[in-house]
């Protein structure tokens, strides 16, 4: 993961009034925490902010936070907007450790097309996102999930995912990602085949009875 480089303002008044007057300023109040450490009000720009949060890594972005010359490593979580806007409102930053693997949420990413949806199927996803643990530093932009050898039937959990090194996943082993399915009405090929086949008996069949001599009459 990437690290950027914020300054914060340090020793802001606290308080809706002044929380409202950050804003006007251009930053965006916020509280940093973590790691046994005091809890400090700080403001960050808000454009800087925004952008960071709008690029790949999006709230897992490694933060090196400037406090007058003094880094703390941050990552942006709590994150607030405004309802209508969508502007910043207020942010927790939470100090972390290079060495002590933290908590985050990462997109799953689907590469390729499965074989089934070529063949008529319907891939069906049901998690976008992935609970995982790893360190700072390790945590990936998102975890990526090549499709591309699926059949229609074919299901993938999340035992399946390949996961870079370094991370792990706190989600449930045997939660379905996705799968692909069969549309109402589309028959499969060992269907068809059967059909076919069941046809193709049952016309033999009808064919040997109406080519069979009719039954003799009685002596008269």
């Amino acid at each position: 993961m990437d690290e950027v480089t914020l300054v914060a303002d340090t020793d802001r008044p606290t308080g809706k009034g002044a929380a409202r007057q950050i804003r006007r300023d251009g930053k965006v109040p916020a509280i940093m925490y973590g790691l046994g450490s005091d809890p400090l009000a700080v403001a960050v720009p808000s454009r800087e902010l925004q952008h960071i949060l709008s690029g790949p890594g999006g709230a897992n972005t490694l933060i090196s936070l400037d406090i007058g010359g003094t880094k703390e490593l941050v990552l942006a979580r709590q994150i607030q907007r405004h309802p209508v806007r969508h502007t910043l409102v207020h942010v927790d930053l939470i100090r972390v450790s290079r060495d002590t693997a933290v908590s985050a949420e990462v997109p799953i990413h689907l590469v390729g097309e499965a074989t089934g949806v070529r063949d008529g199927g319907v891939l069906e996803q049901m998690i976008f996102t992935l609970s995982i643990e790893a360190k700072p530093q390790d945590l990936p932009q998102s975890i990526e999930v090549d499709v591309s050898g699926l059949e229609i039937g074919d299901h993938l959990a999340v035992s399946d995912l390949n996961l870079p090194s370094g991370v792990t996943t706190t989600q449930d082993a045997e939660e379905q990602v996705l799968h692909v399915v069969q549309p109402k009405g589309m028959a499969l090929p060992e269907e068809e085949e059967a059909a076919e086949a069941e046809e193709a008996a049952a016309a033999a069949e009808a064919g040997e009875t109406q080519g069979e001599p009719a039954a003799e009459g009685g002596e008269g």
